[in-house]
């Protein structure tokens, strides 16, 4: 073993290979790997970044579950209002994997400055309403005070703040229809939040629920729906079973998955993504390396009969030609990682790489950092290059130690 390991050594010194007309295709075949380790995990960060920045997103204005009344309308306007005496509220007791339960309500409006109008949905939430999920789209201002009396206060996206002229501390007209006319209600901003998704940021503003029971002349109690937040998402599915199955049989329940079924359908496409680019990496990764390795036994023909000559059996023979091999995958890793996880972090940090919101539903490509895929992608590799070198080493066996050292 000792001998096998110096010879081994010597055969992957850079001296030793670098003069040698194998040179270049062993440099090709430890970029290969690098290059196939960079692009595996970059599309795994930023696919996987990707799916779960959305899901945060769309679960920070919807929740996980959406409870609420059986009704015909399709639209986000809460219509018939639900009683929050409810077994289920303010938490479920029989399903552990539920994590927070708030009540909100919401209703259409029109917001009208001296200079234009648009269309909104006024979405009111209490007390017991988890700013955490909004806090950190919050670019300007701070959150409304849902204080004991009701208040004027209300949260804006930048967006519409942009296509009303409005900054923090502005007041602003809203008009609510009525079956007899409009009621109008005057809110001041005192935030202002960019989630990068447009579909929310131009239709949401958010203030204090008893505007819209006043509106409504809804009492204390009433409330449009109930906002239902998961421990683990993709266990939602499952969970959103056990809460229809939960609450009362005058009561709806939708998960997100199936409110927003065109936005996951597309989502799934980038698993689809994440597997042709795996695929592909990893087979020009190890076609290079069997290539590399070809050569190798090639030019190392006659070092190989000599070899034989002095006693090695083809096992041992082998066995130094595949340290050699793992050598440079190892080194293609290396490089590969390094490389790799630089790039992501730098995404991460500084968000260099920007996207179209309007397409991707953010600003920039967001990234899932995770030491855990890394070794994954990294095990994959080695455990996928040492199978299939396994079969090009077995021409060893078939060298002829005379006709070896006769080669030239």
């Amino acid at each position: 073993m000792k001998l096998e390991y110096f010879i081994a050594k010597r055969l992957i010194t850079a001296k030793d290979y670098k003069s040698s007309i194998s040179a270049p295709i062993i440099n090709i075949a430890i970029a290969a790997i690098a290059i196939g380790m960079i692009m595996m995990i970059v599309s795994v960060a930023t696919g996987i970044g990707l799916q779960q920045k959305i899901r945060e997103k769309i679960a920070a204005f919807n929740g996980h579950i959406v409870i609420s009344n059986f009704d015909s309308n399709q639209s986000e306007a809460t219509l018939v209002p639900v009683s929050k005496q409810q077994a289920f509220y303010p938490r479920f007791k029989n399903i552990g994997e539920i994590q927070h339960v708030q009540a909100v309500a919401t209703k259409a409006g029109i917001i009208r400055t001296e200079t234009a109008f648009e269309g909104v949905m006024f979405k009111g939430v209490g007390s017991d309403y988890n700013w955490k999920n909004i806090k950190e789209y919050l670019i300007a201002g701070r959150l409304p005070g849902l204080t004991k009396v009701m208040n004027q206060e209300v949260l804006i996206s930048e967006f519409v703040a942009s296509r009303m002229q409005l900054k923090l501390g502005d007041s602003f007209h809203t008009y609510f229809m009525k079956p007899e006319g409009y009621n109008v209600r005057s809110f001041t901003v005192v935030g202002i939040f960019n989630s990068g998704f447009q579909e929310f940021d131009a239709t949401y503003i958010i203030g204090d629920i008893r505007q819209i029971q006043r509106l409504n002349k809804w009492d204390a109690n009433e409330v449009g729906a109930f906002e239902v937040f998961v421990k683990d998402f993709d266990a939602i599915e499952d969970v959103g079973a056990l809460v229809y199955q939960e609450i009362s049989s005058t009561l709806d329940s939708k998960t997100i998955v199936e409110k927003y079924s065109y936005i996951f359908d597309w989502l799934k496409l980038f698993d689809i993504n994440i597997i042709v680019i795996l695929v592909v990496m990893i087979l020009v990764a190890t076609i290079n390396m069997v290539v590399a390795l070809l050569v190798l036994i090639l030019e190392r023909t006659q070092m190989i009969g000599i070899l034989k000559a002095l006693g090695a059996d083809n096992r041992s023979v082998r066995k130094i030609f595949l340290y050699n091999a793992f050598y440079l995958v190892m080194k293609g890793l290396f490089w590969g990682n390094l490389i790799g996880v630089s790039m992501v972090l730098l995404q991460d940090y500084f968000g260099i790489v920007t996207l179209n919101p309007a397409n991707y539903y953010v600003n920039h490509a967001p990234v899932y950092v995770n030491v855990g895929y890394i070794l994954i992608l990294n095990l994959m590799t080695i455990s996928i290059c040492f199978f299939v070198l396994l079969l090009p080493s077995y021409i060893i066996t078939r060298i002829s130690p005379v006709k070896a050292i006769q080669y030239q």
